[in-house]
């Protein structure tokens, strides 16, 4: 899959390409037993995603910070598929009391889960700390997902094991992760705002979902747990992420205008992994218009991968600071 079939939309070995959408990679696809988590499922490719989803008859949870949001993306849904099982719960991944909150939740509605769409993200911020005295970028983008996942797996390998259905978790990088900062993940400084580039700091925190998802998948498939993890690079979309940003990422998109995907051909690869047949089996992988694709060096370095494990692990339990 080179920069040709990107322009043109031709198809990949998978059958699908750039010019593919979220729709057509699904078609055919009956989800009706399966339940979804999608983050940032109130606008953008994670709404799209739960749209489509919901459309495949999955009971999908939309997880979002803005409920207001989240619940017009309901209304949404419900709109033009009466049909549609959707939940809104809050979740605000800058924040680990409101995460451990969303789980808590989530349980307490007595759902099984069978998919998890680490979708939500920021991007290009100036330099701030979360809640929990984390570098923002950072916390969002890697930190709060990798807690949410680890909180969530006892439900995803019950929900294997009773019902013999393999669980999916996704998480959403970007080609982005291809700019990082010396060593792919600064661990000695996360937090130093002097060395702070936006653009390296969001390439940082992209390298992190896909070190996380190989990890993960490597821990689960020792583990002999029917669950697997993949990354995936949406493509280049116009979405609230770039609100940061938003006059360069127009003068950009002008420039490379043929490189760009509208929002259901950006929430297509999300939606191929998640619920294709020929995924059935397929994790620790990187995905693009899907497509398994090759990612940088540092992203595919198991040594790097096991750190940046330990490393979360030691932040979500003794973070920084305490958020009150």
């Amino acid at each position: 899959m080179g920069i040709f079939s990107l322009i043109t939309g031709r198809p990949g070995p998978s059958g699908f390409g750039s010019a593919s959408t979220a729709e057509q990679v699904t078609e055919g696809v009956d989800a009706s037993n399966l339940t979804a988590i999608v983050t940032g499922g109130a606008s953008g490719i994670g709404f799209e995603t739960a749209r489509v989803l919901a459309l495949r008859k999955a009971h999908v949870v939309i997880a979002a910070r803005n409920m207001d949001a989240a619940n017009e993306a309901k209304q949404l849904i419900l709109k033009d598929n009466e049909a549609a099982h959707v939940d809104v719960l809050k979740l605000d991944l800058c924040s680990m009391k409101s995460i451990r909150a969303f789980v808590d939740n989530f349980n307490a509605l007595n759902l099984p889960l069978n998919l998890l769409i680490n979708n939500a993200g920021i991007m290009f911020c100036p330099f701030q700390l979360s809640q929990d005295g984390i570098e923002s970028q950072f916390a969002t983008n890697h930190i709060g997902h990798f807690l949410l996942t680890n909180l969530l797996l006892d439900k995803m390998k019950s929900t294997a094991r009773t019902t013999g259905i393999e669980g999916r978790i996704v998480n959403l990088s970007s080609i982005a992760h291809l700019h990082t900062y010396e060593n792919g993940i600064k661990f000695d400084g996360i937090n130093d705002e002097k060395s702070y580039s936006d653009k390296r700091a969001y390439g940082q925190s992209k390298l992190a979902n896909i070190l996380h998802a190989k990890e993960l998948s490597r821990r689960l498939q020792e583990e002999g747990a029917n669950i697997s993890v993949n990354a995936v690079h949406p493509g280049l979309i116009m979405t609230n992420l770039f609100r940061h940003s938003a006059v360069l990422m127009k003068i950009l998109q002008l420039l490379s205008y043929i490189l760009w995907k509208n929002v259901p051909q950006g929430a297509a690869t999300t939606c191929y992994v998640a619920l294709h047949p020929s995924m059935k089996g397929v994790s620790g992988k990187y995905y693009l218009d899907c497509n398994e694709m090759a990612p940088s060096a540092y992203a595919s370095d198991e040594t790097l991968a096991k750190k940046l494990w330990d490393f979360s692990n030691k932040l979500v339990n003794s973070p920084p600071t305490t958020s009150n």
